[in-house]
């Protein structure tokens, strides 16, 4: 009910006051603490000044109070400092943007999100009390804005920015996940990411062969993305001992909890990915309790930290290895920073506190929000700099402010580029140039040794170059990279493949000879047709079975030739469709059983004709011995051998549908795996040796009187049959996927026409077109002619 009323009591002091207001007016201005210099283009800048914040009430009663920064931190306050001796250094080059003034606005983030979004929203929204309408949507107060150095504040704030297209360059944001530049655009750093730090340590790790570790990590994005980065690098050689996470707020039973584990563990190498902030109380409770014999690795954000390097802190934390940001020079800097001079002004107010801090004075009416109490010291401004000894004068160790420095120049140089623009040669729509005097933010060209690797490409370094120059290299087929800058691309799964753009993996393609596909469709059809081909002609015998050259060339052996063709011809329907395991053994039963009962048919009609031939002859009784009854019997045997060898190759390795990626990997070709080589081969080895049984005996007796010239046709047949099954071999050896089975259909449909067109059309030919001819008068004629 309390919640109820202060959103009601929020919600009508937002409306009300939004009734008296003109259109684009500011609400409130925030009380912040900054640096100001006006200029013709102003540069923005976010820095980690104070160490916390003062947060006001929050009723809903009254109109809460402004935040407050409490904690200066002057050593920090340096890296401010470099951002503006960069800009003045830049002002006094005549080479360099000439005749062009920068700015800066600079503002404090007190280490807190609330902050450092109120910053970076007055640096590009403004902090005017009422802007003119045609102004409300023009350019932004700054250009460019340099930080946050953190990376959860880098995340929240860049993903606003990004909106206005305004480039965001961090200086000390190390999270890999900022690398991603579809989720951050307008994101740039002068710093590595995690994923070299990460690769740093474990070089280290492996060094020295540690493979049993424990890791702390901050409750951030900085923390959490690093020692999960760090966890999958550990995983290949090594083991976790234990991962901790160390909370923004940490409660003193949850202190001890994390150092107790710490004391428990056997892992003597701990690495800690974590800001000095969030590590110090850890640190101090190790110290505390006399945790020795640890070997600690640090991260980057607290390996050069000053306040853990004390002589209390050396037993339990001395011999820590670091990962260090890059050190530089920055020529002129010391004695700038020794010649600075507070200016008691609203647009100066972190100098004043600095100057606060530094010497424990305070201004008479100064800007910082604290009165001057009667036994405090006043500050006159004349204080001497240069007699303190404090980690802002010190610039033995330039590394974050060495980072600001060349991100300033960055910015400067790519303002420098668009000034030089010539017309017509410009980098923007219709090669233009922009207006150096109101340039866009969009406007701030890239200055990269080589461009960022797109989605679908891995990055490859160049050899003896640094490490910004690399080549982009598209990732191979079946492999995918879906982040900007990867540095390898990843394979995809066994059912997968890679799109053509090789940024997503998608399912293979199942590849089979459907009843739906063109050549599916065609093979169905000429099957059919030689289906109702051999029914005709079937029937047509049926018809005309009395007579003469009906009965002469043997009707039984003949209905049964025609009805072992038309299961040929139906066994290749068995091919066409998905393949299951019903159809991959029917397939292959079917058709092995039905050419051995046609070839056993045409083998016996083969032997039927010599023997009636030799018959013939005076003296002769063979008919006797090969009778209606042996000629059944014998098709019957030929036939019961290959049942045989189908029941032994069914009962110990039976075909079976398989997913076959060996030829195309794009594809999964889905076909019948035959199970037994031996199996299929003695099908088709006992097919082969029956057809050639068959024409040689049939070439043997291609003489023989014209009566029982049906020998000549059944040479013909069996020369076509061979010479179809011979090709097939090399074919189906070499034909790939879905044409293997094509190949296979097509040598049976040919095969079983060929039979059925060189036996039975001479004979329909005379039943049909010649009845005149069918006649036991013309038939006998033939033997001799006159």
């Amino acid at each position: 009910m309390k919640l109820h009323w202060q959103l009601l009591m929020s919600i009508g002091l937002v409306y009300t006051t939004a009734q008296k207001l003109p259109p684009c007016s500011i609400l409130d201005v925030f009380e912040m603490n900054s640096l100001y210099k006006k200029g013709d283009i102003v540069l923005g800048g976010i820095f980690e000044i104070s160490v916390k914040i003062i947060s006001p009430d929050l009723s809903f009663r009254v109109k809460p109070e402004q935040w407050k920064c409490d904690g200066f931190d002057v050593a920090i306050f340096q890296r401010a400092q470099a951002m503006v001796f960069a800009i003045e250094e830049i002002n006094r080059n005549e080479t360099l943007l000439p005749n062009i003034t920068l700015g800066y606005r600079l503002y404090d983030n007190c280490q807190k999100i609330p902050t450092a979004l109120r910053a970076a929203t007055a640096l590009f929204a403004g902090l005017d009390d009422v802007k003119e309408e045609f102004d409300c949507y023009g350019s932004p107060p700054v250009l460019a804005i340099i930080g946050d150095p953190a990376s959860t504040h880098s995340i929240a704030i860049s993903r606003i920015v990004s909106l206005f297209r305004i480039p965001m360059v961090s200086y000390y944001a190390t999270c890999s996940c900022l690398s991603n530049k579809q989720e951050f655009p307008s994101f740039f750093r002068t710093i590595p990411s995690d994923t070299f730090q990460i690769k740093a340590m474990i070089r280290i790790l492996k060094h020295y062969k540690w493979t049993w570790v424990g890791a702390l990590a901050g409750d951030d994005d900085y923390g959490q993305n690093a020692v999960k980065l760090f966890i999958e690098e550990v995983k290949t050689f090594g083991c976790i001992s234990f991962t901790e996470t160390i909370p923004k707020v940490i409660t003193q039973s949850r202190l001890l909890q994390i150092v107790d584990r710490i004391k428990r563990s056997t892992a003597k190498v701990i690495v800690v990915l974590s800001s000095r902030v969030d590590f110090t109380p850890v640190a101090i409770e190790v110290v505390r309790q006399n945790i020795t014999g640890r070997q600690w690795i640090a991260s980057e954000a607290w390996a050069t930290s000053v306040a853990l390097a004390t002589k209390e802190n050396f037993a339990c934390l001395g011999g820590t290895i670091g990962v260090a940001i890059r050190r530089g020079e920055i020529p002129g800097f010391q004695n700038f920073l020794l010649q600075v001079h507070p200016d008691v002004n609203p647009n100066t107010r972190l100098l004043v506190q600095f100057w606060e801090t530094m010497f424990g004075c305070s201004f008479q009416g100064g800007t910082h929000g604290q009165n001057v109490s009667v036994d405090h010291l006043i500050c006159t401004g004349y204080e001497n700099i240069s007699s303190t000894k404090t980690g802002y004068s010190d610039v033995s160790q330039l590394r974050g402010s060495y980072n600001i420095y060349k991100a300033v120049y960055a910015l400067a140089h790519a303002l420098h580029n668009l000034m030089s623009c010539e017309s017509g040669k410009g980098p923007f729509e219709n090669h233009t140039c922009p207006n150096i005097t109101s340039v866009q933010p969009w406007q701030v060209p890239e200055s990269v040794c080589s461009k960022s690797c797109r989605p679908g490409s891995r990055k490859a370094t160049r050899k003896r170059e640094p490490v910004c120059c690399f080549d982009c290299v598209p990732c191979a087929d079946g492999e995918i990279s879906s982040g900007i800058n990867s540095i390898e691309c990843v394979k995809c799964p066994a059912d997968f493949w890679s799109n053509p753009s090789r940024t997503q993996c998608l399912p293979k393609e199942i590849e089979f000879l459907s009843y739906g596909d063109p050549m599916g469709i065609t093979l169905t059809t000429v099957s059919l047709f030689g289906v109702c081909l051999s029914i005709c002609v079937l029937v047509v015998f049926i018809i005309y079975r009395n007579t003469p050259v009906v009965k002469a060339n043997n009707s039984e052996l003949s209905f049964l030739l025609l009805v072992s063709l038309t299961f040929c011809f139906l066994c290749a329907l068995c091919f066409i469709g998905q393949p299951t395991d019903l159809t991959c053994i029917l397939r292959h039963i079917v058709f092995g059983i039905s050419f051995v009962l046609c070839v056993s048919c045409i083998l016996v009609k083969t032997i039927v004709v010599i023997v009636a031939f030799k018959a013939t002859l005076p003296g002769n009784n063979m008919m006797k011995w090969f009778g209606v009854s042996q000629q059944r019997g014998t098709i019957f045997l030929f036939t019961l051998i290959q049942s045989i060898i189908c029941i032994i190759w069914l009962s110990t390795a039976p075909p079976s549908p398989v997913k076959n990626t060996k030829y195309q990997n794009e594809k999964i070709i889905f076909e019948c795996d035959n199970g037994s080589i031996v199996g299929f081969s003695s099908v088709l080895g006992y097919i082969g040796l029956l057809a050639c049984t068959c024409f040689a005996i049939a070439f043997l007796s291609r003489n023989l009187p014209d009566t029982f010239n049906e020998a000549k046709f059944i040479t013909f047949s069996m020369l076509l049959f061979c010479a179809v099954w011979i090709s097939f071999i090399p074919a189906y050896i070499s034909s790939p996927g879905k044409y293997t089975v094509a190949v296979e259909v097509f040598a049976i449909l040919a095969s079983s026409f060929g039979l059925l067109l060189a036996i039975f059309s001479p004979k329909c030919f005379i039943i049909l077109l010649k009845p005149e001819l069918n006649n036991k008068k013309s038939i006998l004629g033939k033997v001799n002619p006159k």
